[in-house]
């Protein structure tokens, strides 16, 4: 049986790190739109927030990103992280995760793991989500708030990663196991 787990959310809520996690434990492969962003903001010479303002103005770069995440989850025996990752896996998801945290708790996250200000961190973070969520309602109709799309949605601060990742792979192995 061929499986696709979505894990989406906004930057910081932990979907990287629940992904490898999901993707081990289950035998999967893993495809983060994320570091896939960051790599070619890194390779072109752009930060973050730069490379935003030009993939902002250049629909192509989410046109890219989004087709390799329908070819992943379409193959299946994957997982598959980032924020349109439930609307892009269509009708080849079999289980769609949201997760969530505060902007602060987010924002702390972010800040440890690239090594940057608060400051830093929030205004970057910031400016990219309202490019983003204009860029996708624009391309897309996509509006991600709605939580329709999911079959879970888990407030990733509420628990340690051991904690999140026990609700997830419980979740994941009572759907499976119905199937």
């Amino acid at each position: 049986m061929k499986r696709t787990v979505t894990i989406g959310g906004l930057h910081g809520t932990g979907k990287s790190s629940v992904a490898d996690v999901i993707a081990k434990h289950f035998d999967l492969r893993r495809v983060s739109a994320g570091a896939i962003f960051r790599a070619i903001a890194k390779e072109r010479g752009y930060s973050l927030e730069d490379f935003s303002r030009v993939a902002e103005g250049s629909e192509e770069i989410d046109r890219e990103l989004d087709a390799r995440q329908k070819e992943e989850a379409k193959a299946g025996n994957v997982v598959l992280d980032g924020q349109l990752s439930a609307w892009m896996a269509g009708e080849y998801a079999d289980f769609r995760i949201l997760l969530t945290a505060s902007q602060d708790v987010r924002i702390a996250r972010i800040a440890g793991r690239d090594g940057v200000s608060i400051e830093e961190a929030t205004q970057e973070t910031v400016a990219r989500e309202n490019s983003e969520i204009e860029r996708y309602k624009e391309y897309y109709g996509i509006d991600i708030s709605d939580l329709s799309k999911y079959d879970l949605v888990l407030n990733t601060e509420k628990f340690s990663l051991e904690g999140v990742v026990k609700v997830v792979i419980a979740a994941l192995e009572n759907f499976f196991s119905q199937k």
